[in-house]
């Protein structure tokens, strides 16, 4: 694959080039600042230190929520799930504003 198809993403500050199919992009991006929030969130708790063990975390907390969702039964629109998912990531991109940048160098 070529470098056109390469994405770079941030995640608790690194970056990360991750190839993936151009009609993918969007939704690669949009995972990536979910994670990242996640990861802030987990972070700024100060409950738990390191890298590795804060996208641990994450990918528990995560993992969790999708499936309690699936659990519960499919009461809710369609629509009302979009609302949801438009909420978070509403959330997260004000949470990736009000982030300090981390300096350059």
């Amino acid at each position: 694959m070529s470098s056109s198809n390469s994405v770079t993403v941030q995640i608790l500050d690194k970056e990360y080039s991750i190839i993936c199919p151009q009609e993918e992009r969007n939704n690669l991006v949009s995972a990536a600042r979910y994670l990242d929030g996640k990861m802030r969130e987990i972070r700024s708790s100060g409950k738990v230190i390191g890298a590795d063990r804060i996208a641990v975390m994450a990918a528990l907390n995560i993992t969790h929520d999708l499936l309690h969702k699936q659990e519960q039964p499919d009461v809710q629109a369609s629509g009302s799930t979009r609302e949801q998912v438009r909420d978070l990531l509403e959330r997260v991109d004000l949470v990736l504003s009000t982030d300090p940048e981390p300096p350059k160098g």
